[in-house]
């Protein structure tokens, strides 16, 4: 059974894939995709992987539906910008297709944690590839070729979402940087309530904690904003070693501007 929260995040991403007035193929993945229940399944256990076994943050159907909401906003403000996206720069698709392609490989990306931590994005790849093919065969029964090439970007999309896999596409390169940005402490609070307070040496935990709120808009320089409001310096380590990493070492750095706001001091600007 879907979580409130699950179920509020749903409601916000089928609305923003409406809101975008395209033809209606992206919303109808989402839908698809929102209300699989293997896909549920399978996010849920990765939750339970991580968490339970591993002792790890979130990483299932909220952590999973929160990425695919960031790619969506990302996308719109590319688009919006007039910012083409790379299957439109190669004449091989239109937004919609990119959309698409994004919006699949974010909702999946962690799906493998199931399969445990190492090697969690490959997993997750091989996973997603029954999925996303009978999926785009309802969606895009019309054709084959549109098809292969939204698969083979989601499976880009979620291969490369550690950063430490080389991407070569600008979807790829949202769904990245969407990942980096789940880093509000919310998402740490399960297993700190069952490990009764961050882990000794455990940055991770100790810095989400310090994450108040992430904000995604339209930036005065670049297409995308990305500003993080933290209660301590220890909440750097989020925004320097993680998400700055991500975006510095991806597709998709030209577009964004990354502002760290400690205490409602002044802006830190990184990109």
């Amino acid at each position: 059974m879907r979580s409130g929260k699950e179920l509020a995040l749903d409601n916000k991403i089928l609305e923003k894939a409406r809101s975008l007035k395209l033809s209606g193929k992206t919303e109808r993945i989402a839908e698809l995709l929102l209300q699989d229940d293997e896909i549920q399944a399978m996010q849920e256990y990765a939750n339970e992987v991580s968490i339970i076994r591993l002792k790890y943050n979130d990483h299932g159907p909220v952590h999973m539906r929160t990425v695919a909401l960031n790619s969506l906003i990302m996308m719109e403000l590319l688009r919006q910008a007039e910012v083409k996206t790379s299957l439109e720069k190669e004449d091989a698709g239109e937004f919609e297709d990119s959309l698409s392609a994004v919006f699949c490989g974010a909702f999946l990306h962690d799906i493998g944690m199931g399969a445990g931590r190492q090697d969690h994005e490959l997993h997750s790849a091989y996973m997603a590839y029954p999925i996303l093919s009978r999926i785009l065969a309802v969606v895009y029964n019309n054709s084959v070729q549109k098809q292969a090439m939204i698969r083979a970007m989601a499976i880009e999309s979620i291969s490369g979402h550690m950063g430490t896999r080389s991407i070569t596409s600008l979807e790829a390169g949202i769904v990245q940087v969407a990942d980096g940005c789940d880093m509000k402490k919310g998402r740490a609070r399960i297993p700190l309530i069952i490990a009764g307070g961050p882990r000794i040496g455990d940055i991770h935990q100790y810095s989400a904690q310090a994450i108040e709120e992430l904000t995604i808009t339209a930036g005065k320089e670049k297409p995308i904003s990305i500003r993080i409001d933290m209660s301590s310096e220890v909440g750097l380590f989020q925004v320097e070693e993680v998400l700055h990493t991500k975006i510095a070492s991806g597709t998709a750095k030209n577009h964004i501007e990354l502002y760290a706001i400690l205490n409602g001091g002044e802006p830190k600007r990184y990109l």
